[in-house]
């Protein structure tokens, strides 16, 4: 692997239809780190999606879509590794390890668990409650140094943080006796998205556009058609007052705000550039404008997605490829801590006896 100067890992559940609001957060931004000096690994926790129960059949089609739709963004499975999470037995096999380092006072505190569990928290499966865990070791198996997050992933990361750091003084003897540097994990750093990292419903400016929303107008799924985008945008629940000239007008006004900022993301711009051009303008005028621009930045992406989801066998094999070249990597990680907390590891002598 070519030396540099980060590791960057991120991941998608492949839970429903991806939409602008996983684009903006997430997918367009993976495109945007390959340019960096970083190597990239982008993940489809199909791992994660089963801690609530999938169909299988609609889960397999899930895990290739999200494949698809990184593909149709831009992300090159050549330059950046492009895998799903289950074919690469690290992943679990670090969080038992994990599983005794952390402690149930942290997952206790973990708030995405009780919204997401609800009042039925008894009858929440344990993997919804552990989802944490895995993801500190889907993070830590490459021993990234940075990591693309979202309001609602912030607390975990900050979990991931704790157990590297817990690890590291744990086993501290144990590391330097094999060899390694006194922190073997590394403190994880937040990327923290841009202006249109928190995509809001487009029926309701106060919830986050969401795959489960009732309401199919709530959200623009990646693989609408354009004229489908272009009728959600004219729908998209506004107030009747015109777009302020300055982005302090913006608040209390939650509904202007997310269309401002969806614009400012897909255009590359910030709020107060759409402002400077549309301050003043009734949504009348703008609606079009953004709808344009959503087309334009959207279709060709739905339509790059339909073609490389109708040959299943070509996403399969990127899947393939970028999950052995991340095995490559987690293995050693896996081999290290292995040493590190005092198993006894499977050796060639042992191998060449079965």
């Amino acid at each position: 692997m070519a030396a540099f100067t980060e590791l960057v890992f991120s991941g998608v559940q492949p839970t429903g239809n991806l939409h602008l609001g996983n684009y903006l957060g997430a997918v367009k931004r993976f495109v945007e780190m390959q340019e960096r000096d970083a190597q990239c690994l982008y993940c489809v926790v199909d791992m994660h999606a089963i801690t609530v129960w999938q169909d299988p059949e609609a889960l397999r089609g899930q895990i290739r879509e999200v494949t698809a739709a990184f593909l149709a963004a831009g992300i090159d499975p050549k330059r950046s590794i492009v895998f799903n999470q289950s074919q690469v037995p690290q992943h679990a096999e670090l969080a038992w390890v994990f599983n005794c380092v952390a402690r149930l006072g942290w997952l206790n505190r973990m708030t995405q668990f009780k919204e997401k569990a609800g009042k039925d928290r008894e009858n929440a499966s344990i993997g919804l409650y552990d989802y944490p865990v895995l993801m500190a070791a889907d993070i830590l198996a490459y021993r990234a140094t940075h990591v693309p997050v979202g309001e609602d992933q912030k607390q975990h990361l900050e979990l991931t943080r704790d157990i590297a750091q817990k690890f590291n003084t744990d086993f501290g003897s144990s590391i330097a006796a094999h060899g390694h540097c006194d922190a073997f994990f590394p403190i994880t750093e937040p990327l923290i998205g841009g202006p249109a990292a928190r995509v809001m419903s487009l029926r309701d400016g106060t919830k986050k556009m969401s795959k489960s929303d009732p309401s199919d107008n709530a959200r623009i799924n990646l693989t609408d058609e354009a004229d489908t985008i272009a009728q959600k945008i004219r729908r998209a629940k506004t107030d009747s007052d015109p777009l302020p000239s300055e982005v302090d007008g913006l608040k209390e006004r939650p509904e202007a705000d997310n269309l401002v900022g969806i614009y400012a993301a897909l255009a590359g711009i910030t709020r107060e550039d759409v402002l400077r051009d549309f301050g003043g303008a009734q949504f009348s005028t703008f609606k079009p404008a953004l709808a344009d621009l959503a087309v334009t930045s959207l279709a060709p992406i739905a339509g790059e997605m339909r073609r490389l989801t109708a040959d299943p066998g070509h996403i399969d094999a990127v899947l393939a490829d970028g999950s052995n070249r991340a095995e490559t990597i987690a293995a050693q990680t896996l081999d290290a801590v292995k040493d590190i907390v005092g198993f006894v590891r499977r050796g060639p002598s042992l191998q060449a006896v079965r």
